[in-house]
Order: C-alpha cells, then structure tokens, then sequence
C-alpha cells in the first residue's frame, strides 16, 4: 500500500535543551484536567487516532545513529515525521517503562525484575500524583489505566499483541499467567514468541477482570481487518511485536536474526498499512519508540529526564541510576513537520499525558507531574 507522505513545511529553529532540564515555552498553558498538579501543555491538536509501537532495548545511538541497520526506519519513516531526540524511558528493565506508559505508575521492585512470578499487587496506600505504595504485579481494581479512561469517555482501544494467540494451552484473546503462577511467557518458544511482559495491560484487574478485555487485548493478526475502515479502527492503537520482531532477542529462537534488523523489517512490513488507513489519513497520529536504552550489566544507560518525582516503591528505578536511559521516539502526523528534530526532553509519562490531552482525559500517575512536558507546539507545529 502507498504511504502517506507530508508536504514539508517551515520549522523554526529549536533551542538545544539537555536532556534531563525542563522545557519552558512562553506560550505554554496550563491543562485543567491534570491532578493534581500541572504538567506543561502547549497545543490543541486535532487527532483522533493514535497508534503506538514499542520496540526494545535500543540506546539511541544505535537507533538513530550513523552506524544504524534501521534502513526503513530511519530511511523512509524519519523523513515523514519528527524524531524527538531527548526521549527517555523511566526505568531498567522493561516492564516498568511499559506500566508507565499506559497508567503513570513508577516502578516497584517486582516490576523492575520484570514479574517472573505473576502475584498481586499488595497495596499499602496512595502516594503522590495517584502512585499506589506497595509491591507486586497487578494492580487492585482502583489503579486505572488510560485504557480504562478512554472506554469511560465513549472511546475505544485495543492491545495488538503479536503471537498473542499461538498457544495450544492459552486463552487466544486476554492471555496472562494465572495469578500467584510463574510466567511463563519469559522467554521465547518456538512458534510462540509472545511474551506478558510486554503487555501492560494485563497488569490491571481493572482491564483483566472484565470481559471486555477478551475483545481488546488481542493477536496482532486482528490489526489488519480493524485496519480496513475508520470505524473499526480503535481511537488508541497498541502494538507490541514478539520478543524477535521488537529487537529483544538476537538471533531469535526459529533463526531470525533478531535485533534492531528484524525489528525493522517488522516496522516495514507492519507500518505502511497504518499510514495508508483510513483513520491514520482522517486524523491519525504513529509514535514508534522503545522501551529503554540497552541494560548491559554495569555499562546500563539509567540517565532520565524530566523532572520525574522519585519513585516510591524503587528509590533507584534504572538500577544503576534514575531513569532508563535515551532512546529517542518518532512521531508521524499530519501536523508533525516532516524530517524535524525536537530535542525538548520526553518520557513514557510524557507520551501518556499527550495521549491523554488528546483525547481530553485527566493525568494518571506521574503524567500528571509539574514540570512534565506533554506535546505541544514543538511537535504539532507544521
């Protein structure tokens, strides 16, 4: 299918920020749903679809850089969008990042081991900007997630998780440990590479103990036909690849190369019929980022930015530092100047807070930190 190119448009030249300061805007404005502090909002954009891609364990040098095997992604895609070069992820390892991601929780010290053992949350109360205090994995009902906002606002989402339904033994839509049961998901299997980790919103009893979620939390396979009509297509896309495809494992289990190369091959096989969708034409909006930089023993990248409050269940949320490292994002849209460079700093809190303002939803978590940027006019400007 033909993807869909922007005309260029002029950009303004940015101000180089450092990655861990707070970006300041004279124009910025101050968001009424945010709780209970503000974060800082620059723009109204007019979007009514956003997908997101989450890819792994990649530093932005090897990413974005010279050296990069990312033909596709940074051949074809990055000419199309705004590569928000001083992105963060929150934490080490990956689970966290994806928990922020989608509900403002920082991370405690089961889920930075990645929750090998699927246990409740035990909750010992509720701490600033909404954080539940306590440890474990899934969350008591009360902890919402912006999956739960958006089906409370008339909106609709779903999780489109590849391999998701490849087991013989599982559930083919909601699949999860049983509860207080090892994951077994951890680590590829042939034929099966799906893994829990990197779907956040089973995390949630909010999400889990519905029915609903047999309906939205689904095999990447559905994304195709949801795909063929605006209707159909959800208002907050979210697509995790298999632990081969989303750069995890390299070589993979079947004799994929894995890495950053099948990584890639996954974005071009998968992002050319979202760009030429109907909903993504109307008023959609891709961000394509990972979870954190590359965690290597010692050498981990735990740089943050973004003026994060300090976790209240891990006073060391990267393990060797404060955040997850720089990753960097992309952003695709209509009105996203094409082939720019934004190096206002972001985060996984930011990204849920600007998914949030889109669709005029209050800050869950930490999205709703002072001092935290969500897109604004630096990104929607074209």
């Amino acid at each position: 299918m033909r993807i869909r190119f922007f005309a260029l448009a002029s950009l303004a030249v940015l101000s180089t920020l450092a990655g861990c300061s707070s970006p300041t805007s004279t124009n910025a404005t101050v968001s009424t749903t945010e709780s209970p502090s503000a974060s800082t909002v620059t723009g109204s954009p007019s979007i009514g679809h956003v997908f997101v891609i989450n890819l792994e364990n990649k530093s932005y040098g090897e990413t974005w850089g010279p050296d990069s095997v990312a033909a596709y992604l940074n051949g074809t895609l990055r000419p199309q969008g705004q590569l928000l070069e001083q992105y963060f992820g929150i934490g080490h390892a990956s689970l966290g990042n994806y928990l922020a991601q989608v509900s403002g929780q920082a991370p405690n010290s089961k889920t930075q081991s990645d929750c090998f053992q699927f246990v409740e949350f035990n909750q010992t109360g509720t701490g600033d900007y909404g954080q539940a205090l306590g440890e474990g994995c899934v969350y008591p009902p009360a902890i919402k997630t912006v999956a739960d906002q958006l089906t409370s606002a008339g909106k609709t989402w779903k999780s489109y998780q590849e391999d998701l339904a490849n087991s013989s033994t599982e559930p083919k839509t909601c699949r999860h440990p049983m509860i207080g049961t090892a994951d077994a998901t951890v680590g590829a299997r042939q034929g099966d590479m799906y893994t829990t980790r990197h779907n956040p919103f089973v995390y949630f009893h909010s999400i889990i103990d519905s029915p609903s979620c047999a309906d939205n939390v689904v095999d990447l396979s559905a994304l195709s036909s949801d795909l063929a009509s605006e209707a159909t297509t959800p208002n907050l896309t979210y697509i995790t690849p298999t632990l081969c495809h989303d750069g995890h494992d390299a070589p993979c289990i079947d004799g994929q190369p894995g890495g950053l190369t099948s990584a890639d091959q996954f974005l071009a096989t998968t992002v050319p019929d979202i760009l030429s969708s109907t909903a993504f034409q109307t008023d959609g909006m891709l961000i394509i980022t990972f979870d954190e930089a590359e965690l290597i023993g010692d050498h981990a990248d735990s740089s943050a930015c973004c003026n994060t409050p300090r976790s209240p269940n891990a006073p060391n949320p990267g393990l060797a530092g404060p955040g997850g490292g720089r990753i960097g994002a992309l952003v695709l849209a209509a009105n996203v100047a094409p082939a720019s460079v934004n190096a206002t700093p972001y985060n996984h809190y930011s990204l849920l807070c600007s998914i949030e303002d889109i669709f005029d939803l209050p800050h869950l978590g930490f999205a709703g930190a002072p001092g935290l940027a969500c897109f604004g006019n630096d990104v929607y400007g074209n």
